[in-house]
């Protein structure tokens, strides 16, 4: 696709003239579907903001408890990338929390076979290890008594937000919604933010509208990192999936927020990779093609053409090549995962070594499975 293209990008080039009318068409692309990148760029600081101050005063509040250590925040997701499919007033900055263990405690990472799922599952188990130091004041759930512990207040991870041995998304969801509720006066931002908790069971949901009654939603979700890696489980479920509370399922969002930093340090000024993706987002809309689908389309695409050829101009040259990237990934029911065995891979970004020299997923398996639905997808991308 890229070849067939890459004449004319060519041509555009040696005039040093930009074509007046694929201009007006990319402007009104532009405003019809509202392509703007700059004020969800703005709208993530606030909540960046917003997040850390709220994350110093919970390292206040349990700096000497055994709680879980929560560590800074990570940006995921559409809205934080730059381009979120949706309406403004319906744009989610969704937050990754990762969770780290208390003194005294290790998180042990286990495949979790307790249901038949497609996405890779785990659970979290919690140990309690040795803290003796010789010191009188030093508390060990190992070795001292539950009369010691209980008379100090200490309170013990696996009595408070466990299910067994196992972290419990639903039980750390409302302690999590519970502490901001109660910290939210202390935040800075409480002078010019109304805050609602919104109902979730495996997140913290919450919605903060100002004075002028815009509102700006924000999705916190839970997470443990694998080793090193970029990979983390996430408390979030796919779609409407109904998970055992224990279950953690595993999420490649931070490795693609690194991505997409990577590839805007790299870009042209004004690179149309983003828009390209809204655009296309928005295009599919009503679909049966997923936007992750869409998503790792433009990242393998990002790879595959040089991040010269994005220049603004180019804008409906790449949402082209998109497209036909796509149907033919449809014809052949077959669109490789973007971080399983792929040798294009940014250094910087750090993936489980078990995910260098895998077979790639199928992110079209469920085509390739069912040839009815296969043609009925070819038959709604032709429409569109």
């Amino acid at each position: 696709i890229y070849d067939m293209n890459n004449s004319r990008d060519s041509e555009s080039e040696e005039s040093e003239e930009e074509n007046p009318a694929e201009m007006n068409m990319i402007r009104i692309f532009s405003r019809r579907f509202q392509l703007s990148v700059p004020k969800l760029a703005s709208r993530r600081r606030v909540v960046q903001e917003l997040l850390d101050d709220l994350l110093h005063v919970s390292h206040r509040l349990f700096s000497d408890s055994f709680f879980p250590v929560l560590e800074p925040v990570i940006g995921v997701g559409s809205a934080c990338e730059g381009w979120s499919p949706h309406k403004e007033e319906d744009v989610v900055y969704c937050m990754f929390l990762p969770l780290k263990p208390p003194p005294g405690h290790t998180f042990h990472l286990e495949p979790d076979t307790t249901g038949d799922m497609p996405q890779t599952s785990m659970r979290v188990r919690v140990e309690q290890v040795c803290t003796c130091t010789g010191e009188q004041n030093t508390l060990c759930f190992l070795h001292h008594s539950e009369e010691e512990l209980k008379r100090n207040q200490v309170a013990n991870l696996l009595y408070t937000l466990c299910t067994g041995p196992y972290l419990d998304v639903e039980k750390i969801a409302l302690w999590f919604q519970t502490f901001v509720i109660s910290a939210w006066s202390v935040v800075p931002q409480s002078c010019h933010y109304d805050v609602q908790v919104l109902p979730s069971s495996r997140s913290c949901k919450m919605r903060l509208t100002k004075a002028s009654r815009r509102s700006i939603f924000v999705e916190t979700i839970f997470s443990v990192q694998q080793g090193d890696s970029d990979i983390f489980l996430s408390s979030q479920p796919t779609e409407a999936q109904l998970l055992p509370s224990t279950t953690w399922l595993e999420s490649y969002a931070v490795a693609e927020a690194k991505f997409f930093d990577h590839v805007a340090r790299q870009a042209p000024p004004r690179s149309c990779h983003l828009k390209c993706l809204r655009l296309c987002a928005r295009l599919l809309k009503g679909s049966t093609i997923s936007i992750y689908a869409l998503k790792t389309t433009v990242m393998h695409l990002l790879t595959l053409i040089p991040l010269s050829e994005w220049q603004h101009r180019y804008l409906l040259l790449r949402v082209d090549d998109t497209m036909h990237y796509l149907r033919c990934c449809l014809e052949e029911k077959r669109l490789k995962h973007f971080f399983f065995g792929n040798e294009d891979m940014p250094e910087e970004i750090s993936l489980p070594p078990a995910f260098q020299g895998a077979q790639p997923l199928n992110l079209f398996q469920h085509l390739a499975q069912d040839p009815a639905a296969q043609i009925e997808a070819m038959l709604e991308f032709d429409k569109l």
